[in-house]
């Protein structure tokens, strides 16, 4: 670090980073490992140091995490710290039930807000949650981690060179099993498959689909959605079992525009075999593409096979044959860090940060739409918001 450098201070209230995701993405992995490397270095002479102190109900777990992180400083009073002038930047990733009331508060307060999706339950509170930010000036964003996987990037490189021609459809398979808890232990919190407490795979995923869908293939117009709760009794963190009330799987299909079809399965009851817990594929006039969480391959016109249906004899044809693995393009950072990079510096430098909680408005929408379709067995147009 050089001995000229200024250095911008940026005091972040993280609320919530107790959980999996919070701890893992967002603690560790962002603003632990940007402190690590001495900050994040905007310019010759400018560094940007985040300066966190975690909050939560649970005192005894935000410091353990002191000990395990570059935070060293907590509390369980968000109300006294949201009053302190050295934090410019609230941060959410609590349960979605508590997140509404909260991200207000510290908007109230003045705070640049940055939080987990998604943003509310419904869109109306979602939009609120938009308008008052704007309203009180304060810079607001929203975690749209996907667009920043190794995979989807190399796609991005790849839509924008022109590589499909004109693109016709995407197909999106995500998920794995998760355990009910009676013999092996679950791997997701039980208030995800609780409606009650906000849980449902609708609401968690299709805010992730509604970003990838309108940043790299077109804006959504219309959603048909089918939901299920194929697993009816899972067993909690207690040991006890309880009765699953939210979806824990959904089968969408999306209008997009420009006339790409879209269709995307996400379940958390089902096993995998593909290359990756996320895969999508997009076929083109000239070509198409597969890409999971950090891979990416390609088939061209001229490479595509061309298969003859005979079930009376063994395929002939290996079909993962005649596709090209896209080559890494230098080192790809944690996807979360980068998105958190960009919040930094559009706080301190005022950069552009288009993924507002207009953005994640979009995603609440999408879900929410989503369920209505489920209702209704029916297709629903989606409106634009603003």
């Amino acid at each position: 670090m050089s001995k000229t450098a200024k250095i911008h201070r940026v005091g972040i209230i993280m609320n919530g980073v107790t959980g999996r995701m919070g701890t893992n993405q967002h603690l560790l992995r962002s603003i632990s490992a940007i402190m690590k490397q001495g900050g994040l270095r905007v310019g010759k002479n400018d560094i940007i140091m985040p300066d966190p102190i975690l909050v939560g109900r649970n005192a005894g777990k935000l410091k353990k995490l002191t000990e395990i992180s570059e935070a060293k400083k907590y509390t369980t009073d968000l109300k006294a710290v949201l009053k302190d002038p050295a934090y410019s930047i609230y941060f959410d990733a609590q349960g979605t039930l508590q997140r509404f009331a909260a991200v207000k508060q510290a908007a109230a307060a003045g705070k640049h807000v940055y939080c987990e999706k998604p943003t509310a339950i419904t869109t109306a509170k979602a939009l609120e949650l938009y308008h008052f930010c704007k309203k009180a000036k304060v810079k607001n964003g929203v975690v749209q981690d996907k667009l920043w996987l190794p995979g989807l990037v190399k796609l991005r490189k790849l839509i924008d060179s022109g590589y499909f021609g004109k693109i016709l459809s995407v197909r999106g398979e995500f998920g794995y099993w998760v355990f009910e808890g009676h013999t092996v232990a679950a791997q997701r919190p039980s208030w995800n498959y609780r409606k009650v407490d906000g849980g449902g795979i609708i609401i968690d995923m299709l805010c992730h689909w509604r970003y990838v869908l309108d940043h790299l293939f077109g804006a959504v117009q219309s959603v048909s959605c089918l939901g299920a709760t194929h697993v009816h009794e899972r067993v909690d963190e207690a040991g006890k079992p309880y009765k699953c009330t939210a979806d824990d799987a959904a089968y969408a299909t999306f209008e997009l525009k420009g006339g790409v079809i879209a269709h995307i399965n996400s379940s958390w009851c089902v096993r995998v075999r593909r290359d990756d817990l996320v895969v999508f594929q997009v076929d083109g006039t000239q070509g198409s593409a597969i890409c999971g969480l950090r891979k990416c391959w390609v088939q061209n016109y001229e490479n595509t096979p061309r298969p003859t249906w005979n079930p009376d004899v063994d395929q002939p044809i290996n079909f993962y044959e005649g596709w090209n693995e896209v080559p890494n393009d230098g080192q790809y950072e944690n996807a979360f860090r980068i998105q958190w990079e960009m919040f930094l510096r559009h706080v301190v430098l005022d950069e552009p940060f288009p993924w507002t909680l207009l953005e994640g408005a979009k995603g609440v929408q999408l879900a929410e739409l989503g369920l209505k379709s489920w209702k209704k067995r029916a297709w629903v147009d989606v409106k634009k918001l603003k």
